[in-house]
């Protein structure tokens, strides 16, 4: 498993560093080479889910190049490993590569509906790949934090978040590029104790006390949150307790982790996306919203760093676009409408 993951992690930062120094044109040829024929990306609102190489790029990967005046890739955290995402503990052992980060540039041009400022913004980025046995690309998992994108240039559609505003740093004291290979005991363990936090912390809550899910267990006293756009960052426990749990809980009371796509760990690192991981009844309010009383689904994307027996950093992605979407709620239409305002 070693040589294949660190084969991987390896043709994972080949591929974004030849689609960071090329141009819109040259997209299709990079996908040709790096991506298996019919490779699935599974992406944020509101561009969707895509098959093949070719939309990839015309769809994601030009249009980006093309809205951006010297779009520069920062790259926080690369990691790799064999899932282990099933909620009944069976193994599926697929193989993946997670990063984030940010995209950095300035927008000049309009793109899925969000409007140029002719501003520098920088776009919280995460991204999942599968690998199959020969090493191709055939799955991409990949979220950009669009709120937090619109909050950046004045164009958000949701009410100001409670938590603290564009913070989304590298992990601290540590390189969270791990371009070496991890010990594998320290690996393991860490999967273990991510398996205990997300299927028993997390699943854990009794609909009546926020201790029931135990994460004071799971997470240091001054944890470091980085929340996603609408949400904003926790920077301690108490913070995350009141400005997210109690609220997320308070909407969505009956909300559970399910399978997910990928769950990986390496070295003190954890890396899980899944679109969709988590279900929901959307009971209360939420960020602005009254209750709809629809079933949900949440796409999300989360890196976490474990020093001890805890968490320290916890960096967050969630496509509130989807999520509002299936509320009856058109987040993208409300930024149309106040674009057309100004």
């Amino acid at each position: 498993m070693s040589d294949a993951n660190q084969r991987n992690k390896a043709r994972a930062a080949a591929w974004w560093a030849e689609i960071d120094g090329a141009r819109p044109h040259e997209m299709g040829q990079l996908s040709r080479a790096h991506l298996a024929d019919a490779v699935v990306w599974q992406g944020f609102q509101p561009v969707g889910d895509l098959i093949g190489g070719q939309a990839i790029s015309q769809s994601v990967l030009a249009p980006l190049k093309r809205a951006f005046d010297g779009l520069q890739r920062q790259v926080h955290i690369l990691m790799g490993g064999a899932s282990d995402g099933r909620a009944n503990g069976s193994t599926d052992g697929a193989m993946w590569v997670g990063a984030t980060g940010y995209l950095c540039g300035v927008q000049t041009g309009d793109i899925w509906g969000i409007p140029a400022r002719n501003t520098r913004v920088r776009l919280r980025w995460s991204e999942f790949l599968e690998f199959d046995e020969q090493g191709r690309i055939i799955r991409i998992q990949c979220l950009i934090d669009v709120i937090d994108w619109l909050e950046q240039i004045g164009l958000s559609p949701l009410p100001v978040a409670r938590g603290a505003p564009f913070v989304y740093p590298a992990p601290t004291g540590i390189d969270g590029i791990l371009t070496l290979a991890q010990d594998p005991g320290r690996s393991a363990d860490t999967l273990r104790f991510a398996r205990r936090f997300i299927f028993d912390g997390l699943n854990g809550f009794d609909r009546e006390q926020l201790n029931s899910m135990n994460m004071a267990g799971f997470f240091h006293q001054n944890l470091k949150w980085y929340g996603p756009g609408g949400i904003g960052a926790c920077l301690s426990f108490a913070e995350f307790e009141d400005l997210h749990q109690r609220p997320w809980l308070a909407a969505f009371p009956d909300r559970q982790v399910g399978d997910l796509d990928n769950l990986i760990a390496e070295g003190d690192f954890v890396g899980a996306s899944s679109l969709p991981g988590v279900w929901l009844t959307h009971s209360g309010p939420y960020l602005g919203q009254s209750a709809s009383n629809k079933r949900a689904s949440v796409n999300g994307i989360d890196f976490w760093l474990r020093k001890g027996d805890e968490f320290v950093e916890n960096w967050v992605f969630v496509d509130m676009v989807h999520l509002f979407q299936q509320f009856g709620v058109d987040l993208m239409a409300r930024v149309a409408h106040m674009s057309g305002l100004r």
